[in-house]
């Protein structure tokens, strides 16, 4: 098998949130291998400046250069809305993908009557990133956005279900859903954060099962494949893909949260620490 196909592909986020991506990842391309980088001790992305962020991000990128990555999946959503563009120019000729056009344009085709709703962390909802990705997809939706701030925490302490994720869960959607006036509803939920796709079961059931919900993880792993086929860089489906999990702080806490993201066993002695300078 040429070396460049038998490449990984490398993922990074600022902490374990982007674990959905590579949980989507190992679903759809189980015969590819990944590198996995939480940077881990400077999150949240989320409060930092965009120059911050887009320098935090080509560090990251770097370091997964250096393992012989064949494609790059930003799988951190402030680093897609900010640097995604600059990872593309530092590494020419990588194939780099984020989270949030996928993600939108899904959303663009999964809605009924244009009436998208997309939940996100604070900064990538300040930087207005996703309303102009789904407007490329689908011109004259009309997007609504809600920072949900709780839910990261949430989800990292694994409160995804029960009585008080319920009711965090109403408070920032029934005035979009339930309680929206007729015909103002929202038919189409995106989920903005890759936290958020862990609260799946909770979500569906506070919106109903008439709203389409969009998980930009699943959407970007689709994505990946496509490139990947365009590209000629897909392994043989009958290669056995890996992970390496690699964090730049606190290797333990990486492998106790990542049980919130993904359905296998993570040890921290599997979880390699780095510094990225």
């Amino acid at each position: 098998m040429p070396s460049e196909l038998s490449r990984p592909i490398g993922i990074f986020d600022s902490g374990v949130g982007g674990l959905t991506v590579l949980k989507a990842l190992r679903e759809r391309l189980p015969a590819e291998a990944l590198v996995y980088l939480g940077d881990t001790a400077r999150l949240p992305y989320g409060t930092k400046s965009a120059a911050t962020v887009s320098h935090y991000a080509v560090q990251a990128a770097r370091a997964l250069v250096a393992t012989g990555i064949k494609a790059l999946v930003v799988a951190d959503n402030t680093s897609s809305a900010h640097a995604l563009e600059t990872l593309r120019a530092e590494f020419p000729g990588l194939p780099v993908i984020g989270v949030i056009e996928p993600g939108a344009t899904a959303a663009g085709h999964a809605s009924a009557r244009g009436r998208i709703v997309v939940i996100a962390t604070e900064s990538t909802v300040e930087a207005g990133i996703y309303p102009h990705a789904v407007l490329n997809s689908r011109p004259g939706a009309r997007v609504t956005q809600r920072a949900c701030p709780l839910f990261v925490a949430m989800v990292e302490e694994g409160m995804t279900d029960g009585p008080i994720a319920e009711m965090v869960a109403r408070h920032y959607l029934d005035p979009l859903f339930a309680q929206a006036p007729e015909g103002e509803a929202g038919d189409c939920l995106l989920l903005g954060c890759t936290h958020f796709p862990a609260l799946m079961p909770l979500l569906r059931r506070v919106v109903g099962n008439g709203v389409a919900i969009v998980d930009s993880a699943t959407t970007t792993a689709r994505a990946v494949d496509a490139l990947l086929e365009h590209r000629g860089l897909a392994r043989p489906p009958l290669c056995a893909g890996g992970v390496r999990y690699l964090a730049t702080d606190a290797p333990d806490r990486f492998a106790r949260v990542a049980a919130e993201f993904v359905p296998w066993h993570i040890g921290a002695g599997e979880v390699e620490l780095i510094d990225l300078g």
